[in-house]
């Protein structure tokens, strides 16, 4: 059976971080139908390299570069039906789940994430103008956005929170959303009718720690190409403690649904490694997984759909641990790994703009 489809009963779906013309062309209707996917991801340099290449595009750009319109506005122009008719094609997916499948994410400008009230006008103008409740806004989890994202979900808007990359950029998200949710039922809104995930990054933390193990050589190499997956069991157990115990009774109650972590970030980087190791140890309950193309067909040919996520989590703690005992610091890691991954979306941009100059 395919794997793609195996994880379904296991409380996690298998999203898709690509978006273009030529997959809603036709390819995405048959990922939906025969693997099963149930969401896509997008990102500026998603966007960047799919614009870029001019498929399906170039009708689109010349007629804007007639428009009195800037660059920002014509990027819109182009990504907002892209995400619209997407979400149309998941539109059955979204309602036969009853909201749990079906999303399709666009991020606000990567030059608003250390601007609050700039993300959340942003949030809101994109979510009003995709019109598509099977949408999610993507929204960085820098400290000056989290408070844009909790009046997001306080507004009703569902939020995909990026650029996760440790344990306490995951507090910050959890305790972001909670506070967003407490907001909308101060105000009287319904807590079921909206949808959040949080995205939390992996390859690029181990791509990091390798680095600075390389440098010590001897038996620290042995942790080579474990500290992702540590942090990723080690954020599940806390973000699910937290949220099925005594602090979140009262919103539970109220109808909320839980923030599902996804795993971002997701192709492996190291050919040494397994294609699949994001995800082959990463299935478990309540979690989502978006995956690159190149990822996606790895896992359908030779991945192996088993709940493995808490399984290690004696070993990823010890394996953390271990890291902290060599003076790795993988929360000033997760800091200077969110400034490198604004850095990149903010480059994509740069490029995507001048190319609708």
């Amino acid at each position: 059976m395919n794997p793609l489809l195996q994880v379904r009963p296991l409380g996690q779906r298998i999203w898709l971080d690509n978006l273009s013309r030529e997959l809603l062309a036709g390819p995405l209707q048959q990922l939906i139908a025969e693997d099963g996917l149930a969401g896509l991801t997008s990102n500026p340099a998603i966007f960047q390299k799919s614009i870029s290449s001019g498929a399906g595009y170039g009708a689109d750009l010349a007629r804007l570069k007639t428009l009195p319109l800037s660059t920002e506005q014509r990027f819109e122009a182009l990504a907002v039906p892209d995400v619209q008719a997407a979400c149309d094609l998941f539109a059955p997916a979204y309602r036969e789940s009853a909201g749990l499948d079906g999303y399709v994410s666009l991020e606000v400008s990567p030059y608003l994430a250390r601007d609050t009230a700039g993300t959340l006008a942003a949030a809101q103008r994109l979510w009003n103008d995709i019109g598509r409740p099977n949408a999610m806004i993507k929204i960085p989890a820098t400290a000056e956005s989290l408070p844009a994202f909790s009046a997001a979900i306080a507004a009703g808007i569902n939020v995909n929170v990026t650029l996760m990359f440790g344990q306490r950029h995951c507090d910050a998200v959890f305790d972001a959303y909670v506070g967003g949710l407490r907001q909308r039922l101060a105000a009287g809104g319904d807590l079921r009718a909206v949808r959040s995930v949080a995205s939390l990054f992996l390859s690029r933390v181990d791509v990091w720690v390798d680095g600075k193990l390389d440098t010590m050589g001897g038996e620290a190499s042995a942790l080579k190409g474990k500290a992702a997956i540590a942090v990723a069991r080690q954020a599940y157990a806390r973000w699910m403690d937290r949220w099925n115990g005594p602090e979140c009774a009262d919103l539970r109650a109220a109808g909320a649904n839980i923030q599902r972590l996804l795993w971002a970030s997701t192709g492996t980087k190291n050919p040494a490694y397994s294609a699949v190791m994001y995800v082959d140890e990463l299935i478990g309950a309540e979690t989502v997984n978006t995956l690159p193309d190149a990822t996606l067909a790895a896992f359908r040919s030779e991945g192996s759909a088993k709940p493995r996520l808490l399984e290690g989590l004696a070993d990823a703690q010890s394996a953390l641990a271990r890291l902290a005992a060599l003076g790795i610091s993988l929360d000033g890691a997760a800091e200077q790994l969110q400034v490198d991954g604004l850095k990149l979306f903010d480059d994509a941009f740069d490029k995507l703009l001048t190319l609708l100059a």
